[in-house]
């Protein structure tokens, strides 16, 4: 089977707005190009992207990362046995984990508390569902609960936010994921500066007009830009954990569509920021994956002929034509779903079409590639 390799290319131009805060509440920023740069950092976005899984996927393909999956385990096992108590349950689900090496179990004034691990634990619902299943099923035959029947059981059936964002357990490498998907950090294609909005909220119950004077005053900081962002999904790494091309094909699919139309949901309700983007470009390559942000070294200036969208539009696609002739590197099929003439130059480079045409396409070539009948 040859390589395959999807990589995703967005211009999208968002309000002011607050997307991703630092520790001081200031949105994320870094230098590149020798200026400073709005960032969005991957991990939102991967977070925006997991979230939209759920409007895309069937509850029983997605994962669960938390603390507390003692919780999450001793539910299923109550459901699967409902003569047990919760109490029962809880001190059942305990067990296993403990047995598994996935969570510890800490006891307060006499009472076992819920198993949790010691960091965020992705598993997915058929992994939990399993060891439930397997568990409850055992100790009803009078059985012991087998270590290494635990860890395969939390090593298979993973779900597609597992695979393609991976698993790291620090203390069990043996069942760690690698991620079949890579989200780049999305930056401004131009320099910014951080602004503040002074605001002021008035006391409802304020009545006497010689009350003057805000209930309340503050700042919030933010900044507005045209950001590139960028994806890569390794698709043979993606069936290799999935295990089912069709599976496969329809993880690309729900991220090509997740990714585009997710925002990060920072201050939303104070900025209203979400936007969809102003282009989408999809290169499928046999080689390896290709990051165009060079396109932006050198940052883009507004102008009074053309926006920096349409200026973003323009590098995007010379970058790419000079990169892939000066390396040999042609993709194997390329499309773009493009609003408006500001970012029409990147039809001159890929197959423009609708967006929902595009996932399609995006769909079917991966599908051929592991010989999927379209």
């Amino acid at each position: 089977m040859n390589r395959t390799i999807i990589d995703l290319h967005i211009l999208q131009t968002v309000p002011p707005s607050n997307l991703n805060r630092d520790d001081t509440g200031s949105p994320k920023t870094a230098m590149y190009g020798g200026v400073r740069r709005a960032r969005v950092s991957s991990q939102a976005w991967k977070r925006a992207v997991r979230l939209a899984f759920g409007d895309l996927l069937d509850a029983s393909q997605l994962g669960e990362r938390t603390k507390r999956v003692g919780e999450s385990l001793a539910a299923r096992i109550a459901a699967l046995d409902p003569d047990r108590d919760g109490a029962t349950s809880s001190a059942l689900a305990a067990e296993a984990l403990v047995a598994a090496g996935l969570a510890k179990v800490e006891k307060k004034k006499g009472e076992t508390k819920d198993a949790e691990s010691s960091y965020l634990l992705f598993l997915s619902r058929r992994q939990l569902d399993n060891i439930a299943a397997y568990t409850v099923e055992t100790t009803r035959a009078g059985g012991t609960l087998d270590k290494s029947t635990l860890k395969k059981l939390a090593n298979t059936d993973h779900s597609v936010d597992i695979a393609m964002f991976g698993r790291m357990l620090a203390d069990m490498a043996d069942i760690n994921v690698d991620a079949a998907c890579q989200v780049a950090h999305a930056i401004s294609v131009h320099a910014v500066d951080n602004e503040y909005d002074y605001f002021t909220a008035v006391d409802d119950r304020k009545h006497d007009a010689a009350e003057t004077g805000a209930g309340m005053i503050g700042t919030v900081e933010f900044n507005s830009s045209t950001l590139y962002r960028y994806a890569t999904i390794n698709v043979d790494a993606l069936f290799d954990t999935l295990g089912d091309a069709a599976a496969t094909r329809a993880a690309v699919e729900a991220f090509v569509t997740a990714f585009a139309r997710s925002v990060p949901t920072g201050k939303q309700n104070t900025f209203a920021h979400r936007t969809l983007p102003d282009a989408v470009l999809v290169r499928v390559r046999d080689t390896q994956p290709i990051n165009f942000v060079g396109a932006f070294e050198t940052p883009i200036g507004a102008s009074d002929a053309a926006g920096r969208i349409r200026l973003a539009a323009s590098a995007l696609a010379t970058h790419v034509r000079d990169v892939e002739t000066a390396y040999g590197e042609q993709p194997v099929r390329s499309w773009v779903t493009h609003v408006g003439d500001n970012t029409a130059a990147l039809a001159d480079i890929a197959e423009a079409v609708p967006f929902q045409t595009l996932v399609t396409s995006v769909g079917e070539q991966v599908g051929a590639a592991l010989g999927v009948p379209a």
